[in-house]
């Protein structure tokens, strides 16, 4: 039997916040477009969204996608954005609660409330938020390790990238679960030998459930 992990490692959007997917409408409304003026849906619609199955394909990186969607919505509202933090400060404005995940929230109180040990190791956090984004997400505090690709130009599924949170948590990757909305990053944490969980953006419940489950954490 696998002995329980001892830190929960998070990627960020799409598995702490909502993703700008289940958002159109906050968007949409902050940027005084019309309603369904946005309806790409990336793995919420993927037939539908071809830029988006060339993501997975590994045709583009997920940066390319985005920012191919950044110019496209800049062109609808007449803006010049040039970096994907532009587009979410403008759509997610000044407050970021209603974009969080509240099962996000619940699972880092409650690995708190065990006395796991928490990371985020993020391919863009301050590129696509914003530096100042950290500060409304007070949260962010309790997290032992943060981990950027912002800054370190590393980025999953690189090896490097998750052997840096785990030594920065100072345990072996068998000891940290990982959960990522992205299969390839997935595969990386798998490469390393950390515990992983695949996040289902449809059936975010189940997948933190998994996570704790696998930190030896039931309740949530």
């Amino acid at each position: 039997m696998v002995n329980p992990a001892k830190a929960l490692v998070l990627d960020f959007g799409g598995v702490v916040t909502r993703t700008l997917f289940e958002t159109h409408e906050l968007t949409e409304q902050a940027l005084g477009l019309p309603s369904d003026s946005l309806m790409w849906r990336g793995p919420f619609d993927p037939d539908n969204d071809a830029l988006w199955q060339s993501m997975q394909a590994d045709e583009i990186s997920e940066r390319d996608y985005w920012h191919a969607r950044t110019q496209e919505v800049a062109a609808l509202v007449g803006a010049d954005w040039s970096q994907m933090s532009d587009f979410v400060k403008a759509a997610r404005g000044a407050d970021p609660e209603p974009v969080m995940r509240p099962q996000a929230l619940a699972a880092i109180d409650a690995v708190r409330q065990a006395g796991g040990k928490l990371a985020i190791l993020s391919n863009e956090l301050d590129l696509f938020y914003g530096a100042e984004f950290r500060d409304k997400l007070p949260f962010l505090k309790h997290f032992d390790v943060i981990i950027d690709a912002t800054y370190t130009q590393i980025l999953k599924p690189d090896p490097r990238a998750y052997l840096m949170a785990c030594e920065g948590l100072n345990l072996n990757p068998g000891e940290c679960v990982f959960v990522d909305d992205q299969m390839r990053n997935i595969r990386g944490g798998e490469e390393v030998g950390m515990q992983c969980v695949h996040f289902d953006v449809l059936r975010p419940d189940s997948s933190y459930d998994q996570a704790l489950q696998l930190m030896g954490i039931t309740g949530n």
